[in-house]
């Protein structure tokens, strides 16, 4: 039977002192609170990564039909554009929205980790009931989060944000990379929940770690559960309570109908197999590749400066020691063969062929974990 339509559009304002340029989130609902699970998904954090808005759009059009037939079992948060800001940096007529321009600060990093907060708030409160622990968490994060004092603008865009998502089951961060092929983020406990996702996506990586560095918004959300889960020891019985996943849905350039309305039902199925929505099933697909350690991605940069030529192409299953691309300077006719130092995925690159030594050439996601410290280019 179907269902009055109740899509609920929500203005967050920021910055809204006098004198200066002032800001509007936008963020939409639909379905039940309490209903059943709660879902956030947000695009376009970075600004200018743009193919994450047209998923969106499309998203927002089947979300709306969905409601309307009465076949969402609980709720879903919408932010088809989440960075107002970012989206009103233009420099020199070009886009820039990775980072604030009033503090240099990436709009993916330095959101507040609740965990710390919520260590010393919930001690003496959780029991055996994993559930009623899950609901104690919940409360005390949104708490913690609408405690955090925002000392800017973009501090105030991201506790809004945050807000919305801290007590979500799942969350989807919807980005994309400079050049690249759809890849996922996530955490390594989160690994089995996620892989029907990558499946249904097509991914040619799921990246993953318990702490990537520098705060990112998906970890803002997930970590906080097995780090509460291993902090309380278990004899407190804490699940992994939301899937956190980054989308990053291919290049910058990536704009096309047919790609976003492919994403856009691979999610909306992702969200039918967590039990959200009532439609259809498809077959789930085979994974085009198993998770691997973010501590295994190589990422290459270059030696000189010159023309970047790849021999390889985004999606490659590349080989140790196997020739990636060179680096062809036109004046000293100097030629430097990158060459992969371990086996993996080339998954992501630099879309500009004229690079200065040490810019960004490509990452490859390899098995082996190989690295430490933060894992994220900022």
């Amino acid at each position: 039977m179907k269902r009055e339509k109740r899509m609920q559009p929500t203005s967050h304002p920021i910055a809204t002192e006098d004198n200066v340029a002032c800001f509007q989130l936008t963020s939409f609902r639909f379905g039940h609170p309490g209903a059943g699970k709660k879902v956030y998904i947000q695009a376009s954090l970075h600004a200018d990564e743009v193919p994450a808005m047209l998923v969106a759009h499309v998203l927002r059009g089947e979300l709306e039909r969905l409601e309307a037939e009465g076949r969402i079992r609980g709720e879903i948060v919408l932010v088809p554009a989440a960075n107002p800001i970012g989206l009103s940096q233009v420099v020199h007529g070009a886009p820039f929205g990775r980072f604030d321009l009033a503090s240099g600060v990436n709009f993916n990093r330095f959101y507040k980790h609740v965990a710390a907060d919520l260590k010393a708030s919930l001690k003496g409160k959780l029991g055996p009931d994993a559930q009623a622990n899950t609901a104690l968490v919940r409360e005390h994060a949104r708490r913690s989060v609408a405690e955090w004092k925002a000392e800017n603008p973009t501090q105030e865009l991201k506790k809004i944000l945050l807000g919305m998502a801290i007590d979500a089951d799942i969350m989807l961060d919807l980005h994309c990379d400079n050049e690249a092929v759809l890849h996922l983020y996530t955490g390594t406990p989160l690994a089995g929940q996620v892989k029907p996702l990558a499946a249904l996506l097509g991914a040619h990586a799921t990246l993953l770690a318990r702490e990537s560095g520098g705060e990112p918004f998906d970890e803002a959300c997930s970590r906080l559960w097995w780090e509460l889960a291993e902090h309380f020891g278990p004899e407190t019985p804490i699940p992994m309570a939301c899937i956190g996943v980054t989308v990053e849905l291919r290049g910058e350039m990536d704009v096309r109908y047919d790609l976003a309305e492919k994403d856009a039902h691979g999610l909306l199925q992702y969200l039918a197999y967590q039990g959200v929505l009532d439609v259809a099933l498809d077959p789930l697909p085979p994974l085009v590749a198993e998770p691997t350690p973010l501590e295994g991605v190589e990422p290459m940069t270059a030696p000189h400066s010159g023309v970047l030529v790849f021999h390889k192409r985004l999606g490659d299953r590349v080989q140790k020691n196997e020739a990636v691309a060179d680096i062809v300077n036109p004046v000293s006719g100097k030629l430097t063969t990158l060459r992969a130092a371990r086996t993996g995925i080339l998954f992501a690159s630099t879309a500009h062929r004229h690079l200065l030594r040490g810019m960004h050439v490509c990452k490859i996601a390899g098995d082996a974990a190989f690295r430490s410290g933060s894992l994220l280019g900022q």
